[in-house]
């Protein structure tokens, strides 16, 4: 699940976005990325353990009485889990159009389909199942392997360069800082922290391994593709270069099992998180972080308002957004939020205090370059979260007396 939670989409939608940026060092900003989640899923399985509780962020700052701290995180946490639903829903309709050939609306159209399709999956209450998402699981993994293992045995290091502007080492860390995001998915499973047997021993063992395991596919994935198809392709069909890869190895055969399992991925994780975020808005705003309405649940016992309200969000970003605002902007939040959990476990001593900092440091380093890089490319889009944040941390308080003395009738 844990695995799951990051690959569903992950690599198919960020492995162009990173090469576009860091060239040949593509690699090197997967394994920056990936050590940097593994410093934040050892922190939130130390506190999850410290509190005997899962529940994220959240959770763990509401332990230490920073109700307000934890409110205005929520915002910035569930507006990054809409970013990466948006970019889920935009690379599904992005690689069923490339197969289709529809016309450049089509991507769009059925990004927003793909979206309408699990609001109303989830409103009746299909969320997670377990079984088909480890089936689904080994099947991209067996995809992923197989296509970088292909790409691995023609063994052409020049091609990891071709066509892309020489970027020097340093590249590396706005790359990593960019595509964060392939790799937020584990802290899903700190949510089902009750339901797990034995969940002090085996939550730290599930997630820290599958972490471990992502971060191989993806040095995989990222040098693998690339030999195949060389760098210049992989940036110029960003929001499709697996399936070219694929179609290169296997030619159509290979186009379609890539989209299959594109297809496959980015669903269950549009699932999955919205799933799980709804449930967080619903928790956030029983907490009265959010406003009263989103505590509201339908016949199935599903917190529709929630639902609705955040899959529409994530639908019209993927109708008007482009592949590496989305990316970036979700990155960001997701980069925040391990920051301020990494300092917090570091705070309260809750396991080696040397990992808990380093990762708390190396997520502060990373939001840094991407804030300056986002200045620099995305001055729109880096303003637009600024104000979300500023809202979040100054404006919250007062919207939610508003919106709730309103509800009540006041």
């Amino acid at each position: 699940m844990a695995v799951g939670g990051m690959v569903g989409g992950g690599i198919f939608s960020t492995l162009g976005v990173v090469v576009g940026i860091a060239g040949p060092w593509a690699w090197l900003s997967f394994l920056a990325a990936g050590l940097v989640a593994l410093a934040a899923g050892y922190s939130y399985v130390k506190l999850a353990a410290h509190y005997g509780e899962g529940g994220g962020a959240f959770t763990f700052l509401r332990e230490i009485d920073a109700e307000g701290f934890a409110g205005s995180l929520s915002w910035v946490l569930i507006v990054g889990y809409v970013l990466t639903n948006a970019v889920y829903a935009f690379t599904f309709g992005s690689y069923l159009g490339h197969v289709v050939g529809l016309g450049p609306w089509f991507p769009r159209a059925a990004a927003v389909g793909i979206m309408v399709l699990f609001i109303g999956l989830n409103l009746r209450g299909v969320g997670e199942a377990g079984g088909v998402e480890v089936v689904l699981v080994w099947f991209k993994l067996a995809v992923l392997v197989g296509l970088a293992a292909w790409g691995l045995a023609q063994w052409d290091p020049p091609m990891l360069s071709r066509g892309v502007a020489g970027s020097g080492v340093g590249s590396a860390l706005f790359g990593a800082a960019s595509v964060f995001m392939a790799y937020e998915g584990f802290q899903l499973l700190t949510y089902d922290y009750d339901d797990i047997d034995r969940p002090e021993r085996t939550l730290p063992r599930a997630l820290l391994s599958a972490i471990v395991v992502v971060i191989f596919v993806y040095l995989m994935v990222s040098v693998g593709t690339a030999m195949l198809i060389g760098a210049d392709q992989v940036v110029e069909h960003r929001e499709v270069a697996l399936a070219i890869a694929g179609r290169q190895a296997l030619g159509v055969a290979g186009l379609v099992v890539v989209t299959i399992a594109a297809a496959f991925s980015t669903g269950s994780a549009i699932n999955a998180t919205l799933f799980a975020t709804a449930r967080l808005a619903y928790r956030v705003a029983d907490d009265g972080e959010l406003p009263a309405s989103l505590e509201h649940k339908n016949g199935a016992g599903v917190p529709d308002r929630a639902v609705i309200g955040l899959g529409v969000m994530a639908a019209l970003l993927a109708a008007v957004g482009t592949l590496t605002t989305l990316v970036e902007a979700a990155s960001l939040a997701f980069l925040i939020t391990f920051g301020v959990v990494g300092g917090l476990a570091f705070r309260q001593r809750t396991g080696s205090r040397w990992v808990t900092g380093l990762g708390a440091l190396g997520a502060a380093a990373a939001s840094v370059a991407l804030i300056l890089r986002l200045a620099e490319t995305e001055p729109i889009a880096l303003a637009f979260l600024g104000l979300l944040v500023l809202t979040a941390v100054f404006g919250r308080p007062v919207l939610l007396r508003y919106v709730r003395t309103e509800s009540d009738g006041g």
